[in-house]
């Protein structure tokens, strides 16, 4: 190739994958290669991975062989495959997917310039730069990784490690940094985001670093994700409740209600755990959204068991819930218990919980049409219609606000809603 190669990325997974692709772009721009968004400009393509549950897996290799194409129709191409499919399966994937120039674990990704350099023979010359290359409007802030929880049918502590939290300093460093970018939101994330502080000294919590990030000025909107049941302490709720960049929303996976398959996935609760500690935000923040996630047709689950999280479904009255038939992963406790449910099983009552929870969610989202809600506006979507999200919509997972007419991305305007399509909501900007 001539000159300095040209690398682009491409992401798949988790927003945890998108930062990770972030902080590696930024080590790309604060060196002499060349960072573009065009895979046909590409010299190097670098093939985030998710490899999280079998059909990401599936999803990665695809797309990797896919780009393996693309490699091989101009000589000089390369293509580097990193993120959470390489950290899961290691040499055996190495062995197995030959199409692949490299490989780069999570843990080493680091060294992407190191690896750009062996396949390329061009020396990166690397600078001094910012820590992440994130320029939206929106923006997630990874306060930790790994996880200390040993969740039987979860691959993540294999994949990433045992829990390690960022230091206060440097995320306040990177919010600032984000903002100055022109983020006016920030979404704090993380395997499990409220046990900030457990593997670090003195009392600093989760409600320290959203403390933290909320003073940053020019923030607007400040949202937290991936919330443990278990860690919502009292501290938390007057936090969340208190600061006024803070939105009234949370994101608390509970994956089930049934304490006997709570117990098998080696997870804690109950129904009435779990109604109570709604009850506590909804008297704290009446205007809170939740969002829940639940894993359908774990190893001995019960038409009983299914018909305690149908009525939960029921009575909890959640915004958004996110419904995923139990998948056996290879090194995970799950995938060797007992009373294995047939995939049409698990697929079958993933759907009725998903039909529960939308005839909840939709009713709850349709009741805000007559409502005027502050918009974050994210200009156009693909198709050129102008959009934006309500303080209970996260990026990416709660649909948007159709506007009626385009507004510069970044600006908070008061928006009446006028119609629902499902999650998705209608509004006219009167500002």
């Amino acid at each position: 190739m001539d000159g300095s190669p040209s690398i682009a990325f491409i992401t798949l997974g988790c927003p945890k994958n998108e930062v990770d692709s972030d902080r590696m772009s930024a080590l790309v721009a604060a060196s002499t290669y060349r960072l573009v968004h065009d895979i046909d400009q590409a010299d190097v393509a670098v093939l985030n991975t998710c490899g999280f549950i079998t059909d990401a897996v599936e999803e990665s290799i695809a797309t990797a062989l896919e780009l393996a194409d693309w490699r091989d129709a101009r000589s000089g191409r390369a293509l580097i495959v990193t993120g959470c499919m390489v950290s899961r399966y290691g040499h055996e994937l190495a062995d197995a997917m030959s199409e692949a120039d490299a490989f780069v674990s999570v843990a080493d990704e680091s060294t992407l310039l190191e690896v750009v350099e062996r396949l390329t023979s061009a020396a990166p010359a690397p600078t001094a730069g910012p820590a992440r290359m994130a320029g939206g409007v929106s923006e997630y802030l990874q306060v930790a990784d790994g996880c200390h929880r040993a969740c039987a049918y979860c691959t993540i502590p294999a994949i990433r490690g045992e829990y390690r939290s960022h230091s206060l300093d440097q995320l306040a460093t990177e919010a600032e940094l984000l903002v100055s970018r022109g983020a006016k939101e920030i979404v704090l994330i993380g395997q499990d985001t409220s046990s900030w502080g457990r593997d670090l000294t003195g009392d600093d919590d989760i409600a320290t670093v959203i403390q933290a990030v909320a003073a940053v000025p020019g923030l607007e909107w400040l949202r937290v994700m991936y919330v443990q049941p278990d860690t919502v302490s009292a501290r938390l709720i007057d936090t969340l409740a208190s600061l006024d960049p803070v939105r009234h929303y949370l994101d608390i996976p509970l994956q089930h209600v049934s304490p006997t398959v709570l117990r098998a996935m080696h997870r804690t609760g109950s129904a009435e755990t779990f109604l109570a500690l709604i009850d506590r935000l909804r008297t704290a923040m009446p205007d809170i959204a939740l969002r829940s996630t639940f894993i359908a047709g774990f190893p001995g689950e019960t038409e009983s068991d299914l018909d305690m999280l149908l009525d939960f479904i029921s009575e909890a009255a959640l915004d958004y819930v996110g419904v995923f038939p139990f998948s056996p992963e290879e090194g995970t406790a799950a995938a060797h218990l007992p009373d294995q449910l047939v995939e049409a099983e698990r697929l079958e009552r993933a759907s009725r919980i998903r039909e529960a929870a939308d005839s909840v969610s939709l009713t709850r989202a349709a009741r805000r049409i007559g409502a005027v809600v502050d918009v974050l506006s994210e200009g156009l979507d693909p198709e050129g219609f102008p959009i934006g999200r309500w303080s209970g919509q996260a990026p990416e997972v709660d649909g948007y606000v159709m506007l009626d007419r385009a507004v510069a991305p970044g600006r908070i305007i008061p928006v009446r809603i006028d119609a629902s399509y499902g999650y998705d909501l209608e509004g006219e900007v009167i500002a």
